[in-house]
């Protein structure tokens, strides 16, 4: 039989989509990661295993965001994340570097050093606590709220689509999870540090 009649209809140009790919767990099962009966589906850890490389991914894209948005500000990406945290903390007095350094989950002393950076770029203005002279009170300056106005339309249209996939309780149920990570990842990083003091950096420094 010909090429030609072998093709009684004419291809209509559209591909056919490629077939789902599922990937099935190996008969040799490798020990599991996690011990905690919350965190495993009968002896199962492959819900955590995803879980894990989910929460990877997405710090990874988290990660391009920012420094796609600083790099657009013409500043870096820890420095971006200090800036909205002013701005959104200062009031009308400013706010301090210990509490910038919380909400970030920095060392007081990175938010000290990138900020007085940021202060001579003339983004920031650092000035003495007058209820403590030892503190340092933080502020927007004119420059510094224009640079982060001139962004916020970007900035909105980023995280509405990162963050799309999200409802109202979702949301919710998320923030309050992540807040309980954080606290609990704390106590895993002091276990590293014991067995390799120095070992952990906080990522955003």
């Amino acid at each position: 039989m010909s090429i030609s009649k072998a093709g009684g209809k004419r291809a209509s140009g559209r591909r056919r989509a490629a077939p789902a790919i599922e990937i099935k767990a190996s008969g040799h099962n490798l020990p599991a990661t996690v011990s905690r009966p919350a965190l495993l589906e009968g002896s199962s850890d492959r819900r955590f295993r995803q879980l894990v490389y989910d929460l990877l991914t997405i710090a990874s894209r988290m990660t391009l965001v920012r420094e796609h948005l600083a790099h657009g500000m013409g500043i870096s990406a820890p420095q971006f994340s200090l800036l909205l945290a002013v701005g959104q903390f200062q009031a009308e007095r400013g706010v301090g570097v210990t509490a910038v350094a919380r909400v970030l989950h920095v060392s007081s002393a990175f938010v000290a050093t990138e900020t007085g950076k940021l202060a001579q770029a003339g983004l920031l203005t650092k000035r003495a606590n007058p209820k403590d002279r030892r503190g340092v009170l933080l502020s927007l300056t004119r420059a510094g709220r224009a640079l982060i106005e001139r962004r916020s339309d970007e900035i909105r249209s980023v995280n509405d689509a990162f963050f799309g996939a999200l409802t109202r309780n979702t949301f919710a149920a998320l923030s309050a999870t992540m807040a309980d990570l954080v606290h609990s990842s704390t106590r895993a990083t002091v276990q590293l540090n014991r067995m390799e003091p120095g070992l952990w950096r906080e990522a955003a420094e």
